[in-house]
């Protein structure tokens, strides 16, 4: 076999492929014991880059040689070696594909479609992990604020940020949503976000709300010297999205939201690099778990949450915590984290935001996990407080104040009502052997 014939092949070794050259899938399969993946693996290559099921006159050695995808890795779980156990039903394998990147280019649609399409209806398989090359990540700006920016916008540098979610979820009218906006605002929540449920609607317009919001956040930076960044929920139908981010950042909103899987990767990233649109993009993760939660389906977490998000150019993206609500495996949490903030060449770090059932006995938990640059979100633990949102985002505050200066939060609590009664309202889940 000569040189052409052989890089012509849909395999080769680890060691063999430009790494700068090509993008690594990195697979989960589980298929019944009958099927050979590895002379099945080659045929998922060439049916996500130059083939398909029969073999056609165009897809000739040259086309090969420069566009056919290569299984670099096929590795079973167990590693069997000898013989096959008895009565073997379904084996598990992790398979390593290589896609030359030329096919794909430097946007998110055609990775998609490319990295998971078709074979994502082939059984058993699920997307673990993508590598980029550094050509591919280049393409993007990523987030325009990121972390840095964000805090620079706010003045905060060296703590946690408070995130309040306006609760009810939808359904209240611009008045009340103005009330517990102010609230939350006082109680030192440096972001508040509308819910996921409520973007342009009838009875509580977007615009309308950014112009009363706004008003209140000037109001209470005279008051407190704090600001609060408003992400109002600018998700709709194209073009309405980018009037609706427009419109709101002309009438003086100072970030936006966005339900970034509803809408699709490519409209949040042409947000974040519209120049127009000068303030921050907070990403809410609606849809994720239609993505990822099978265990042989679909993708990663990390990947949903993290690294895809963070290349479209979310500068804080929601993730599900494992303190509250949210069925989330505490290692999956971290990934998605690591995958926001951790050095991805030329992009920006993003805020991740825990979310889901926090409440401040958590805030420890979620700072040993993350660290300190991090967004803690929470919208019934801030709204529901007995005495009220106010104190809710005072609580808060105090239970970050407590662990930025290694206090236990039953010792600070002596000294500090707000986060006392909320701490006796929510019992602590990590000291009482519970998950609320």
């Amino acid at each position: 076999m000569d040189t052409q014939e052989i890089l012509g092949l849909p395999i080769a070794l680890p060691d063999g492929v430009n790494y700068d050259d090509y993008v690594i899938g990195t697979y989960l399969v589980s298929y019944p014991a009958v099927l050979p993946v590895p002379l099945v693996a080659p045929l998922l290559a060439v049916e996500q880059s130059t083939g398909t099921w029969i073999a056609v006159p165009g897809e000739t050695p040259e086309v090969r040689c420069q566009h056919v995808a290569k299984v670099i890795g096929v590795y079973e779980m167990p590693d069997y070696e000898a013989m096959l156990p008895p009565n073997l039903q379904d084996r598990q394998w992790f398979v390593q594909i290589a896609y030359p990147e030329v096919n794909i280019g430097e946007q998110i649609p055609m990775l998609l479609t490319t990295v998971v399409g078709n074979i994502s209806m082939g059984g058993d398989i699920k997307l673990l992990d993508i590598r980029l090359p550094k050509k591919y990540v280049n393409g993007f700006k990523g987030p325009k604020f990121g972390i840095d920016g964000v805090r620079k916008l706010l003045g905060v540098y060296n703590r946690p940020l408070l995130n309040n979610m306006i609760k009810p979820c939808t359904g209240y009218g611009l008045e009340l949503g103005a009330e517990l906006f102010r609230k939350a605002a006082l109680g030192g929540c440096d972001i508040v976000k509308d819910d996921e449920l409520i973007a342009d609607a009838s009875f509580n317009s977007a615009l309308g709300r950014v112009k009363r919001y706004m008003e209140i956040e000037k109001q209470v930076f005279e008051e407190t010297g704090e600001h609060t960044l408003y992400t109002v929920n600018i998700t709709d139908n194209i073009p309405k999205v980018f009037k609706n981010a427009k419109k709101a950042v002309e009438l003086g909103a100072n970030a936006i939201m966005i339900n970034y899987l509803a809408v699709g990767f490519p409209v949040m990233q042409a947000l974040a690099e519209d120049k127009s649109i000068s303030v921050p993009i907070l990403a809410h993760m609606d849809v994720a778990g239609a993505l990822y939660m099978s265990p042989y389906h679909g993708m990663s977490s990390h990947l949903v949450l993290g690294k895809l998000p963070r290349l479209a150019g979310a500068d804080v993206v929601v993730i599900p915590a494992p303190y509250g609500k949210a069925p989330v495996i505490d290692y999956k949490f971290k990934n998605a984290a690591r995958n926001l903030s951790f050095p991805l060449y030329n992009l920006k770090p993003t805020f991740p935001m825990a979310s889901g059932g926090i409440t401040p006995s958590m805030v420890p938990k979620v700072m040993a996990d993350l660290g300190s640059d991090i967004v803690i979100g929470s919208g019934g633990g801030i709204h529901a407080h007995p005495q009220g949102p106010v104190a809710g985002g005072k609580a808060f505050r105090q239970a970050i104040d407590a662990t930025m200066q290694n206090i236990p939060l039953s010792e600070y609590a002596k000294a500090h009502e707000e986060l006392d009664m909320a701490l006796k309202v929510w019992m602590d889940p990590f000291s009482k052997g519970i998950r609320v």
